[in-house]
């Protein structure tokens, strides 16, 4: 009868790590979710760190994307959300962690993530970055698709949590009142 080896002290040691799961969540998408509930599943921690992502102009403030994700996150025990500025590395050694998970969709973004994945590698040799394939349901969806799609008053319930639909739908209505004053 043959069977899997399995080296609970590995096991256990992966189960008390504590990951950070960085992004700018602008807004939080399906995509999104399925990483950090599958990193869940396997790191002890995991902390959704929300970035201001200097080179996108965001819709919602740090604030308002940190409070989808505690609500669109809040079934799962062992994730918790914050905000950090400035270089993703200081951040993680702040809060004490061992891994950084970055979601993949395709290989362009691969092509990016390695090279930030080696950065911070250079910076600090003792955290390691874990690669987490999107599942396939939403390897074609972004948070800029989501934001396109509803800007155009398309219905984006598919793609992003029923909370997150409405605020999206709440923001855009505002921002076209006040360009229509």
């Amino acid at each position: 009868m043959g069977g899997a080896v399995v080296d609970t002290h590995s096991s256990s040691l992966i189960a008390m790590m504590r990951a950070v799961c960085p992004g700018s969540f602008d807004p939080v998408t399906y995509g999104h979710i399925d990483v950090i509930e599958r990193a869940a599943r396997v790191f002890g921690e995991v902390i959704v760190a929300v970035s201001p992502n200097l080179g996108k102009q965001p819709l919602f403030s740090v604030e308002e994307r940190i409070d989808m994700l505690r609500e669109v996150t809040s079934h799962i025990q062992n994730v918790r959300t914050d905000a950090f500025d400035g270089l993703l590395i200081d951040y993680v050694r702040s809060r004490e962690a061992n891994v950084i998970v970055k979601g993949l969709r395709a290989v362009s973004d691969f092509e990016f993530e390695l090279q930030m994945a080696l950065m911070n590698r250079n910076l600090a040799p003792e955290v390691e970055t874990v690669f987490m394939m999107t599942g396939a349901d939403y390897s074609y969806l972004s948070s800029s698709i989501v934001k396109e799609i509803a800007a155009l008053g398309g219905r984006v319930d598919s793609l992003v949590p029923r909370v997150v639909a409405i605020k999206l739908e709440e923001k855009l209505r505002k921002l076209q009142e006040v360009k229509n004053k």
